[in-house]
């Protein structure tokens, strides 16, 4: 006697289904988060490059005897043998603007309630 069996295998529709939203729903949670990280590391990574650009410049200050309301421009600072080896460049494409030596330096990038400033420390 010879038993008929179905090895058919698989998963149904519903499973299916559920495995579909829960990958979903994780997709909706990421996203954003990754995006929200991604203007973080920005910011830093802006703030760490007018920190750099705020040494240079004092430095220039300090070794060329200027005073506190002297502007340096970008070729007493950047350069080989000078005080940056280049220009550092914002990752959220905004631009540096150095200021005079007693001024922070800044960046006039800003998109919505993102804005990448150097703080002045206390």
């Amino acid at each position: 006697m010879k038993l008929n069996r179905s090895n058919a295998a698989g998963f149904t529709l519903v499973e299916i289904m559920i495995v579909v939203s829960i990958i979903g729903l994780l997709v909706v949670i990421a996203i954003p988060n990754f995006f929200k990280n991604r203007e973080i590391a920005q910011r830093n990574t802006c703030v760490s490059n007018l920190r750099v650009i705020d040494t240079a410049k004092q430095l220039w200050g300090m070794e060329a005897g200027k005073a506190s309301d002297d502007e340096p421009i970008e070729e007493d600072l950047v350069g080989f043998g000078l005080y940056l080896k280049r220009m550092p460049i914002c990752p959220g494409g905004g631009t540096y603007d150095f200021w005079s030596i007693g001024e922070l330096p800044t960046c006039d990038f800003s998109a919505g309630s993102v804005v990448h400033e150097l703080v002045p420390e206390d």
